[in-house]
């Protein structure tokens, strides 16, 4: 990546930026614990020690390790698909970095372009590490999409919820267009050229880039489009194995993070039916992905909070939703931000 295009992508990242961006995560998730406490909690909270019992602790931390560990390796095979292969201590940063910007950014946007940035650091070109990143979105988004109309409507604990009866049909409309999105994103990705082209005609028309750049930005636009397309292709024909891995890898990577729940639920002495707690996670991942907050914050605490309210006493509620937003999100924030320091801390070095 050229010195200009770090410095473009420093600016779109700026720190007031992301420091906005984290203070409005941090109201939000306030008020969305808030709303948890005052509506479904009963106003009670109690901590309980059997959440840092040795065996606890120790079963965390060993689920701990496959979330992260997979979360790098279903990119990692992705990559080895398309014929780049990165160190893996490289790849295990970016699951941080990518932890850190998709939870501070609406719609997760920053995470896209954060992987991008980085793996072109790292010599991927452009296209090809658009491609990686958005076929292990869609990887994610094909398994999650086909399970949440299944568990809906086999869930008896979703029977007479609003998402399972009011908004049914809305969610339909959601899933045909993501999904919709998507494919035209990877098989038809030269349709996208067109309009892409008008939004750069419309800046140089007012002005808002001059007649240099916009010719320079509509080549590489197209020349990435074009390389991304390829991409997804040699991704379909790349070694079996590889995709394999990337499709294995993501299962491994959802499974563990629907699992946090049941853990914790189990640590408390509760009879947890492990199917119902994984179901109940599918669909409430499903409603963050077309959550406009920062991480979700706020909206999936509630969603959490009023699904697994009849399945929770009042006083470990709270408790539970904060240690499962604290393993599968806030401590890899705070990681992903100390990674990210040393990464841009160690560009500026090469770049003096």
């Amino acid at each position: 990546m050229t010195e200009s295009s770090d410095i473009n992508y420093s600016q779109r990242a700026s720190g007031k930026r992301l420091a906005l961006f984290s203070l409005l995560f941090l109201a939000l998730t306030a008020v969305g614990l808030y709303a948890v406490y005052d509506q479904f909690a009963g106003r009670s909270i109690t901590f309980d020690a059997r959440l840092i019992a040795p065996e606890t602790l120790l079963a965390l931390a060993g689920l701990l390790l496959v979330y992260f560990t997979s979360d790098g390796l279903r990119l990692y095979f992705t990559l080895r698909a398309l014929g780049h292969r990165l160190p893996l201590p490289a790849m295990f940063r970016l699951v941080f970095i990518n932890l850190f910007f998709s939870n501070v950014t609406p719609m997760a946007t920053g995470g896209g372009f954060a992987q991008i940035w980085f793996l072109n650091q790292h010599g991927v070109p452009v296209g090809r590490a658009t491609a990686a990143t958005t076929i292990r979105t869609v990887l994610a988004v094909l398994f999650i999409f086909t399970l949440t109309p299944i568990f809906l409507l086999t869930l008896t604990s979703l029977d007479g919820t609003t998402i399972a009866g009011d908004i049914g049909t809305a969610l339909a409309i959601f899933i045909v267009l993501y999904l919709g999105f998507f494919i035209v994103l990877l098989f038809r990705t030269h349709w996208l050229i067109g309009p892409l082209t008008s939004i750069l005609k419309t800046a140089r028309r007012w002005h808002l880039i001059s007649e240099q750049r916009h010719r320079r930005w509509q080549f590489k636009a197209r020349r990435e489009m074009l390389r991304f397309s390829r991409s997804f292709s040699d991704y379909l024909r790349g070694r079996p194995v590889f995709v394999w891995l990337s499709v294995l890898f993501t299962a491994v990577f959802l499974l563990s993070l629907f699992s946090f729940p049941a853990l914790l639920m189990a640590s408390l002495d509760y009879d947890v039916d492990y199917l119902v707690s994984v179901g109940l996670l599918v669909v409430t991942t499903f409603i963050m992905y077309f959550s406009p907050t920062p991480g979700a914050s706020g909206i999936s605490e509630g969603v959490f909070g009023s699904f697994f309210r009849d399945i929770l006493s009042g006083n470990h509620l709270i408790l539970v939703i904060v240690c499962w937003r604290l393993l599968t999100i806030y401590l890899g924030m705070i990681i992903g931000l100390v990674v990210l320091q040393r990464e841009l801390v160690t560009n500026r070095r090469r770049a003096g």
